[in-house]
């Protein structure tokens, strides 16, 4: 099969186009023809050597992919009753750079009525990591606020960002959001933020304050942390939840810990590659019941930005680490397989 091998760590074009023999399946695992695999974050810090596939994965990079179950095990647990021949969308550990994939069958979803392969590989890493750390760790809707509670997510624009903002509007939350340009602004209020606010040019602190009259929101979604971090707790409601699950602003801040005791505040974080099938596959039952209608009746949208043939991967990585685009990048494998 054809595959997207990183052939040294460094800049995008260490990615090369190179053959590579088709992956056998495991105990729990079905064999998928992948048809488009999104790139990701994750993607471009394993490239750079800052992110290495935890033990047993493939070195290839890639976290999500859509396509066609074509072998493996489908006689074990099945909670969505999949089958060779059916179109899935599938979260991999790693691997999915590739013509064919991997990945357990607990992890694999249908892709949902109505969309493309195109679409759907844009779902599985972003829609597993919000619904992990807004709705399972954070609580979003189960704090102090009840059904009244405000999600504020930063970076707004990235994939997180989009999959955030029209996940937590389509189930009923006030969503703001933070973006670095006035363009990307409007098109996280045109996904359902009430407000997305221009980091560059604002003050977010002051303008949530401003907007929730002095409350401020109950959950944050950060992939920024460092300095970001005190500032964050500053906007934090009383019992506010703190989720970070990125560092591109650093690994370090200084907190003011009396202020997190007196306002009952919670600072997390997690990563979800390392966790166990059992994990995923709880969040998987969960956005196919909560989340997979609205896909299907249109409440939430993909947000595909632009879809490069994969032999092209270097130039997908290279628009990722650029930062213009909104939404989600996709590998088109389906010329090449």
């Amino acid at each position: 099969m054809k595959a997207i091998e990183i052939t040294e760590f460094g800049a995008p074009d260490v990615l090369r186009l190179v053959e590579r023999p088709i992956p056998v399946p495991g105990a729990g695992e079905v064999l998928i023809r992948v048809a488009a695999s999104g790139v990701n974050r994750p993607d471009v810090f394993q490239r750079k050597g800052a992110y290495a596939p935890p033990p047993g994965a493939s070195d290839l990079p890639g976290l999500e992919v859509a396509g066609e179950i074509v072998g493996g095990a489908i006689d074990g647990p099945n909670p969505f009753g999949l089958k060779l021949g059916d179109r899935v969308c599938a979260l991999l550990a790693g691997g999915g750079y590739a013509g064919y994939a991997v990945a357990p069958l607990m992890q694999c979803l249908p892709v949902p009525a109505g969309l493309t392969e195109i679409e759907a590989a844009s779902l599985p890493e972003t829609f597993f990591t919000v619904w992990s750390n807004v709705f399972d760790r954070a609580q979003l809707g189960a704090g102090e606020g009840g059904a009244d509670e405000i999600l504020l997510v930063q970076g707004g624009s990235s994939g997180i960002g989009v999959s955030a903002i029209q996940i937590a509007r389509a189930l009923g939350f006030r969503v703001f959001a933070t973006a670095g340009t006035d363009e990307k602004c409007r098109a996280c209020e045109q996904l359902g933020a009430e407000r997305a606010i221009n980091y560059k040019t604002e003050d977010f602190v002051e303008v949530i304050k401003s907007l929730t009259h002095g409350r401020g929101v109950d959950v944050i979604l950060d992939m920024v942390a460092g300095s970001y971090v005190p500032r964050e707790l500053s906007v934090l409601a009383d019992g506010g939840r703190l989720v970070v699950i990125a560092l591109l602003g650093g690994a370090t801040a200084e907190l003011n810990l009396g202020e997190i005791l007196r306002r009952r505040l919670t600072l997390t974080g997690s990563t979800l590659r390392p966790r166990s099938v059992a994990f995923k596959a709880g969040i998987a039952a969960q956005l196919k019941a909560r989340v997979w209608p609205c896909l299907e009746d249109g409440r939430i949208k993909p947000v595909v930005y632009q879809v490069f043939p994969a032999s092209q991967a270097a130039a997908a990585h290279a628009l990722m680490e650029s930062s213009t685009h909104v939404g989600k990048i996709v590998l088109d494998w389906r010329t090449l397989v």
